[in-house]
C-alpha cells in the first residue's frame, strides 16, 4: 500500500525518507526537518494505522512495512534514497538495507534494536492485550514514561503532546505493527548490510540500549555509531538540534 506522506525541502535534492516509531506519526520528525530541508528533498510518511494512513488489518510483517516504503518510492519515482528510521522505523530501515540495498544510498538507524529476545516478545504480548482491552489510552502513560528522560518529563506540555500521538494511533495499526516487531530477527544478518550505516542512540535509551546498538555496529561492516547525551528512546524529539546535526553530517558525505 502507498502510505500517507509529505514532501518538503529541495525539489532537486537527494531524497531522504523519514520513518517514525510505533505509536507516533510523521510529526515526530518536526523538530529536525527544518535543518534537513536546507539540503535534501525530505519525505515523511505515516506507517500503517498511524497518522493519516489507514491500518489495513491488524496483522503485519516487517516485510509488509518494508514493502510499503518501496511502494512509496515507486509512487514518487525515487530510484534511490537515504533512509532515516527511529525505533520501528529503524527496523524497517534495516529490512530495506538487507532486502533492497539497491534502493538505498545511506541508512541511519536511530534507537532501534535488531532482534527480539523472549522478554521483548513477551512485553509486546502484554501491550497488545492491554490495548485490546482498554484502547490506546491504557498504554499511553507507561509508553511515554519509558520513552523519555526524567528531565523531559518535567515539561507537562511535551508529555501531553507525546501521549496524544500514542492515543491517536489506531488499535489495529498498533497491534499489527507490534506483531511485526515481535518477529524481529535482523541481528544475525547485519553482516550483510551493504550500504553505509549510522547507528544513533540516546544515552539513556532503555528500549534500544547503547551497548546493544554498539554491538549492532560491530556486526555491520563499516558502520558508524553516535550517542546523544541527555536523550532517551525518542532521541530526535528530546535532543533535536544534536540529532539533526549528526544525521545531516552523515547524509552529506558523498558516495
Amino acid at each position: 500500500m502507498i502510505p500517507h506522506y509529505k514532501v518538503s525541502g529541495q525539489p532537486e535534492g537527494q531524497p531522504v525518507i523519514l520513518s517514525h516509531g510505533l505509536a507516533t506519526d510523521l510529526s515526530m520528525w518536526d523538530a529536525i526537518v527544518p535543518q534537513l530541508e536546507t539540503q535534501f528533498r525530505v519525505i515523511r510518511y505515516d506507517t500503517r494505522g498511524h497518522g493519516a494512513t489507514p491500518p489495513n488489518g491488524d496483522c503485519y510483517t516487517l516485510a509488509d512495512l518494508v514493502g510499503d516504503v518501496i511502494a512509496l518510492m515507486d509512487h514518487l519515482s525515487i530510484a534511490r534514497a537515504d533512509f532515516v528510521g527511529l525505533s520501528m522505523g529503524g527496523m524497517i530501515g534495516m529490512g530495506l538495507g538487507l532486502e533492497h540495498s539497491e534502493r538505498l544510498r545511506r541508512l541511519v538507524v536511530c534507537d532501534a534494536r535488531a532482534d527480539a529476545p523472549e522478554a521483548y516478545r513477551e512485553a509486546w504480548k502484554t501491550r497488545i492485550s492491554a490495548v485490546r482491552a482498554g484502547g490506546m489510552a491504557a498504554i499511553s502513560g507507561p509508553t511515554v514514561d519509558r520513552w523519555f528522560t526524567d528531565a523531559f518529563k518535567k515539561d507537562p506540555a511535551s508529555v501531553a503532546a507525546m501521549r496524544g500521538l500514542v492515543e491517536s494511533t489506531t488499535i489495529d495499526g498498533y497491534v499489527g505493527c507490534a506483531r511485526a516487531l515481535k518477529e524481529l530477527d535482523y541481528k544475525r544478518r547485519l553482516n550483510g548490510l551493504a550500504v553505509p550505516v549510522l547507528y544513533l542512540v540516546g544515552d539513556q535509551d532503555a528500549g534500544a540500549p547503547p551497548p546493544e546498538m554498539r554491538e549492532m555496529q560491530r556486526l555491520t561492516p563499516g558502520a558508524r555509531f553516535e550517542e546523544i547525551d541527555r536523550a532517551g528512546h525518542i532521541s530526535v524529539v528530546e535532543q533535536p538540534a544534536m540529532a539533526s546535526t549528526i544525521i545531516s553530517d552523515f547524509l552529506s558525505v558523498k558516495t
